[in-house]
């Protein structure tokens, strides 16, 4: 699509339809047009307002623009529905992103509950994943909840969610992402279950398709307002006997409802989610058959859709989290050799690396049975929280000379202590060459693996 044509479609009565129009095509060069000129979001005034204060430069800024970069580049691909517990801890900047796919015709929401000492904001973010992947995700707009956001997408795709709080702020979280049909059933007291007859199947001899779903109930029952909207026509045709068009404007499409028995709307009529149109008979040309609804889906510009995804709740249930959230913050280990940590919390979830004995974790969330964890050089992912276990003391270390105890598994960083010849500290976890140890401090550190680690056959 080239600009020359964007700017004579934007003479349309207003830049909300020509957006819709745009998005519902695909058309990702009219998408970053669009993105040049929204707001910015609350996350992206909070970076600009970093930069105006001359804060942005400092340390603890530059490691919290990089954790929002990173939470967007390497989000976690979870399935939906899915919740999340998680904690943040206020001095560590941090941010995690989730990533999914969503289809037409589902709504997405999404609930955060943020527990902490409520002096600062935690910013989510609903991004979509550009099909080009030289191009950077894109916010989303979406309807504001009090806890949350509601989205419906205009096309499928992939996207994602960002959790980020503000600098200096924590605390723990929980994050519930949950899909449901886009529209309410049409027929009041059924279900999919009464859907007969699908879009596609042959009409005419083959010389049409079902632009719809036929929808089948009992003579008099109600037909409902699938959407907020405008009835646009309430009159009588001869395919459709007496139809009602309801106009959904927020998302530039109409709905059909057909063979009604009676209207109970009239044109102009605006009409809430609920809201009796009429009721279930076979007018027109569903006369020899019993009473349904033929309900349809048309969009401006493109046509009839198929109506079912708008109408199926989406599969899978919504797994609460069953782990002990004491850990939440802390360091753990795991058990065995052999041990995968994923990109996701499921056994389904590709593997990201494979841990041996005794590697430290620090648990930053959960899902279902699965902790969230960061290993000690940074990585992220997911282990199941059974393979886990406390850091119990696995032998004594005891420094033959002052020992110098630095901050991380890097012969790089920083010195932490100095563990004084003669004393003595837990070893309670392996990794990279290191030894993560307690020290006398109580201070969990590392010390390099080359250390002497004396048994207690040998202390004797």
């Amino acid at each position: 699509m080239h600009f020359r044509l964007l700017f004579s479609v934007i003479r349309l009565r207003s830049f909300a339809i020509l957006v819709i129009l745009l998005a519902a095509a695909g058309c990702e060069e009219v998408e970053q047009f669009v993105d040049s000129r929204r707001p910015d979001t609350p996350h992206e005034a909070y970076l600009q307002g970093l930069h105006d204060a001359g804060l942005a430069g400092t340390a603890l800024s530059q490691a919290w623009i990089h954790q929002a970069a990173e939470a967007v580049r390497n989000p976690r691909q979870v399935e939906l529905p899915f919740q999340e517990e998680g904690f943040i801890a206020p001095e560590a900047p941090d941010a995690v992103g989730y990533r999914f796919s969503l289809r037409r015709g589902q709504t997405l929401t999404i609930r955060l509950y943020v527990q902490g000492d409520g002096q600062g904001r935690v910013f989510l973010d609903l991004l979509r994943v550009p099909e080009d992947g030289r191009d950077p995700p894109r916010p989303v707009e979406a309807d504001t909840l009090p806890d949350g956001l509601l989205y419906e997408p205009f096309r499928d795709g992939e996207f994602l969610v960002r959790v980020q709080p503000e600098l200096l702020t924590g605390g723990q979280y929980s994050l519930i992402l949950t899909l449901d049909p886009a529209l309410d059933f049409p027929v009041a007291g059924h279900s999919v279950q009464a859907i007969q007859s699908l879009w596609g199947a042959p009409r005419d001899g083959g010389r049409r398709s079902h632009e719809g779903v036929d929808i089948f109930a009992r003579r008099g029952t109600p037909v409902l307002a699938s959407v907020e909207g405008v009835v646009r026509r309430a009159n009588v045709t001869t395919l459709g006997g007496k139809v009602v068009w309801l106009r959904d404007e927020k998302r530039n499409r109409s709905l059909y409802y057909a063979h009604l028995d009676s209207q109970a709307v009239v044109r102009g009529q605006r009409v809430q989610v609920g809201d009796t149109l009429g009721f279930v008979g076979n007018t027109g040309n569903a006369i020899t058959t019993p009473p349904h609804l033929h309900f349809g889906i048309y969009y401006r510009g493109e046509g009839a859709v198929n109506p079912a995804p708008y109408l199926r709740p989406p599969p899978g249930r919504l797994v609460e989290v069953n782990v002990d959230r004491e850990f939440f913050g802390q360091w753990v280990r795991v058990r065995t050799d052999g041990i995968y940590l994923r990109d996701g919390p499921s056994r389904r979830a590709p593997v990201s690396t494979e841990l041996t004995q005794h590697t430290p974790a620090r648990v930053l969330g959960a899902s279902s049975d699965w902790y969230r964890v960061a290993l000690p050089d940074g990585r992220q992912g997911y282990v199941a929280a059974r393979l886990t276990e406390t850091l119990s003391e696995l032998e004594p270390l005891v420094a033959e000379v002052d020992l110098p105890v630095q901050a991380a598994p890097d012969p790089r960083a920083a010195r932490a202590e100095i563990l004084p010849a003669g004393e003595a500290a837990a070893v309670v976890g392996r990794f990279a060459g290191f030894l993560h140890v307690r020290a006398p401090s109580g201070r969990l550190a590392w010390v390099p693996e080359p250390a002497v680690v004396l048994t207690d056959a040998e202390q004797d």
